[in-house]
């Protein structure tokens, strides 16, 4: 039991170690290749067939302006993801916290009104930037 609990921690913390170097890699990527005109990164479905922004539209564009240090450039693209991004990444630290420890691991728990009102703030942002 106990080597059934400790090899499913180990698992536990080399998914975790994996996610982040992947996002830590991810980033890397997006900083020596910037999105451009015609890049590599996928085009939004939404903006493709509707020709409408959705609340994701311009955030790869805000990340990378954000890793090179251009936090107006990074509102400018895309200011709901700018907004959100610290709390994301706390929500991900969190995570990885989580996975490191001792015992079962669980999801932290997001309020109900906390995700209402995110999906809300999300339809109104995308509302106001497709007027």
């Amino acid at each position: 039991m106990i080597r059934a609990a400790g090899s499913a921690l180990g698992r536990r913390r080399w998914i975790a170690n994996a996610a982040l170097a992947a996002g830590l890699l991810l980033c890397a990527a997006l900083y020596v290749w910037p999105p451009s005109g015609e890049s590599l990164y996928p085009v939004c479905p939404v903006r493709q067939y509707l020709h409408i922004d959705c609340p994701g539209c311009g955030a790869t564009r805000a990340l990378a302006a954000l890793l090179r240090g251009q936090l107006l450039d990074a509102l400018r693209l895309n200011a709901l993801f700018v907004l959100l991004l610290p709390f994301g990444l706390a929500i991900g630290l969190e995570c990885y916290r989580r996975a490191m420890r001792l015992g079962e691991f669980s999801w932290p728990e997001i309020p109900r009104p906390v995700m209402y009102a995110g999906l809300a703030v999300a339809a109104m942002f995308m509302v106001a930037r497709n007027l």
